[in-house]
């Protein structure tokens, strides 16, 4: 490295800016208004952050004219950007690259004989050794990442980028990734294929709630569309699948969609099957937003049913069903440094990285049930869990009380999980429209339904998220957190912030407080918001001592040393070596957990680039005036105190590339990458 960073927004190539050598597609943006003449308390006002004038960059000298050279290297700089490709186009090329040289069959790769790949000439890879060892890419410094566990047996044999480390000529026996579990039996992924999953509890639970039965056709509030869904018609229900914006008023518990009559209890003894939906996600590397297109209805609970209905009752179709919350296994948040589930970036090596800094309790990230009921790879993926993570949950989202309580019972079945989290605020549109996530504010009936559902089929411990309410002031959790702990949840985590309002404006910690002083002593009530140093965790905790925990979300991401702040209780003016040790330690874990061949080590670099988007957003303690750093703060232009520190501190992509080159290498040629979340941006709500 020689020290010198690219100037934020720059389309530049890290190594020799050539038009077939890596390059950032996407432009930084505006940065924030000079800060000379303004006070730091000024400055903090504007949510701008006060950084020493002698850190300062000076404002950029831009000419008053367009010079010709300028059209020249615009035009340049557009001939870079790569067109973007039809998901028909982008499988076709998958499919020849696997038949090149390159990708060598990985039973060839770990013992390295032709002859041992029982699928002989059928086989989809390459069996060619010769022509393998001539094109693979040059080994990368350092050493297998597998070398520490598994007693040093690399499971990518040849193909493993570190090659030349392994201790028997590069050829080592397959080795395993014994420190993670919950991968799904091929068995039972076959069964979910094939729509014979057995779910007894779930049915029998659904049954006893009177949530069995045939489906119904839903019509729409505005314009009484008639969608197309089985079965006869059957009550007036209110459209359960439009546009959630439609809904006239969300902010009472009194004004509920009227509720269908209950099914005659003969005519459906079986729930209806789960259909095969079609994922959104097309890269297999972006599976945290993989969605369904198609969602499941499901009739709704009699009216008459009670709240408190889930008693100790032994249903006759299965013995060891127990619904009573009481007889659930106790786990306790409190005082607990929680790692919200975070989309992306919180992964299984970023969750062992915040173990190592402190983090007590980790959630992996938001599944939906659909795609797990499909047995989708990428999905139960998702659920991985590493032996580190002591108290470890999984996040699921799901519309209706069926999906989400087969969903539940198949995870306990599978996994090793010490809680199941049920995600009712996500506030991406793709989840809204299909009735999960922030929807489900709007209909507290399915809510509860969905919870008893839950929390009846599985001793494991259910847990919720939510956010304040759907619309920006409505807020309406208040109206049902006495009722939810009633329903069989656990613990809540309350977002303070409005579906409608995403990201924008700061948290609203008053109403969580006012939330967790309503709830019972039973329901164990955890804060979600902003929380970005060890005082303000310290504030939460002190202005409402009833709150059990608070739950670090995207303060981990920025600094996922802040764990280790409030646990030692101080402002830690963390180095840009000790900052960089713990890329390292990313990029060792992603390595481990991706793999240590050529496709390991790109995907974990995606990762580890899609992190750096937000860990640019730090300031560094001994550059500021007011200490500590706000989350809502809008970083000027600045040098840090070497040139590793300066780098970190850019918000171009170019240099984010830069730093991965430094732990992984030198990237492919015609390397892009565009963050899949906007976090640079302060004054809109981009990321979901």
């Amino acid at each position: 490295m020689d020290g010198s960073a690219a100037e934020p927004g720059m389309l530049v190539d890290p190594q020799t800016s050539k038009p077939d050598e890596a390059v950032a597609v996407v432009p930084a943006p505006a940065p924030a208004p000079a800060p000379a003449q303004l006070s730091p308390e000024e400055l903090v006002a504007k949510a701008i952050a006060p950084v020493k004038k002698e850190f300062l960059r000076p404002p950029p000298i831009r000419p008053s004219t367009t010079q010709p050279d300028d059209d020249v290297s615009e035009a340049k700089s557009s001939s870079l950007i790569k067109e973007k490709k039809s998901k028909r186009q982008l499988k076709r090329e998958r499919r020849q690259e696997m038949k090149s040289a390159l990708h060598l069959c990985p039973e060839v790769a770990k013992s390295g004989e032709v002859g041992s790949c029982c699928y002989g000439e059928k086989c989809r890879f390459s069996h060619d050794l010769e022509a393998f060892k001539a094109q693979k890419p040059a080994d990368l410094e350092g050493n297998c990442p597998f070398l520490e566990i598994d007693e040093g047996l690399c499971p990518y044999g040849l193909a493993c980028r570190f090659a030349g480390t392994h201790k028997v000529n590069g050829v080592v026996a397959a080795g395993s990734l014994r420190n993670e579990v919950n991968s799904l039996n091929k068995d039972v992924q076959k069964l979910l294929w094939k729509n014979k999953m057995k779910f007894p509890k779930a049915d029998a639970t659904l049954k006893l709630l009177g949530l069995s039965g045939k489906m119904k056709i839903l019509v729409d509030n505005e314009d009484n569309h008639v969608a197309p869904v089985n079965g006869p018609v059957e009550g007036n229900g209110k459209d359960e699948a439009a546009e959630i914006g439609s809904v006239n008023d969300v902010n009472c518990c009194s004004e509920l969609l009227e509720e269908d009559k209950p099914e005659d209890a003969d005519a459906a003894e079986e729930i209806r099957p789960v259909k095969k939906a079609k994922s959104y996600c097309s890269d297999e590397i972006n599976n945290g937003y993989a969605m369904h297109e198609k969602e499941d209805s499901n009739s709704k609970p009699d009216k008459s049913i009670s709240i408190a209905i889930a008693d100790n009752v032994t249903v006759e179709t299965d013995k060891s069903l127990k619904v009573h919350p009481c007889e659930k296994k106790l786990i306790d948040f409190r005082e607990k440094l929680y790692l919200a589930p975070l989309t992306t970036v919180g992964n299984l090596p970023f969750r062992r990285v915040c173990k190592v800094l402190g983090a007590d309790v980790t959630c992996g990230e938001m599944a939906m049930c659909t795609n797990l009921l499909q047995g989708q790879a990428s999905e139960w993926a998702l659920l991985r869990r590493h032996s580190s993570e002591d108290l470890f949950g999984v996040q699921i989202c799901g519309a209706y009380p069926d999906t989400v309580s087969r969903t539940v019972e198949l995870i306990e079945q599978e996994c090793s999980v010490d809680f199941i989290d049920i995600n009712m605020g996500c506030p991406i549109d793709i989840v809204v429209n299909k009735g999960a996530g922030s929807a489900l504010l709007t209909k507290p009936m399915r809510m509860r339904s969905v919870v008893q559902a839950a929390s009846g089929t599985v001793d494991t411990p259910i847990t919720i998220k939510v956010r304040t309410g759907y619309f920006e002031g409505r807020n309406r959790i208040d109206t049902v957190i006495e009722d939810i702990g009633n329903w069989g949840a656990t613990a809540v985590t309350i977002h303070g912030r409005s579906r409608q309002q995403r990201y924008s404006k700061l948290a609203d910690w008053g109403y969580i407080y006012q939330c967790t002083q309503k709830a019972p002593d039973s329901l164990q009530v955890l804060g979600n918001g902003d929380v970005f140093s060890y005082l303000d965790w310290n504030k939460h905790k002190s202005d409402c001592p009833k709150l059990s925990a608070c739950m670090v979300a995207r303060g981990a991401l920025i600094k996922p040393w802040i764990f280790t702040e409030i646990k030692e209780q101080r402002h830690w003016d963390i180095s840009s070596a000790e900052r960089l040790d713990i890329f390292k330690d990313y990029v060792r874990f992603g390595l481990q957990h991706w793999g240590s061949d050529s496709k390991g080590v790109e995907t974990t670099r995606h990762f580890l680039l899609e992190w750096l988007s937000y860990t640019c957003r730090y300031i560094p303690v001994g550059l500021l005036d007011v200490i500590p750093q706000g989350i809502n703060w809008r970083p000027p232009s600045y040098y840090g105190r070497d040139d590793l520190e300066t780098l970190m501190a850019s918000d171009s992509a170019a240099d984010w590339i830069r730093i991965s080159e430094m732990l992984l290498g030198k990237v492919p040629a015609g390397f892009t990458f565009s963050p899949k979340h906007k976090s640079n941006a302060y004054d809109r709500a981009e990321n979901g």
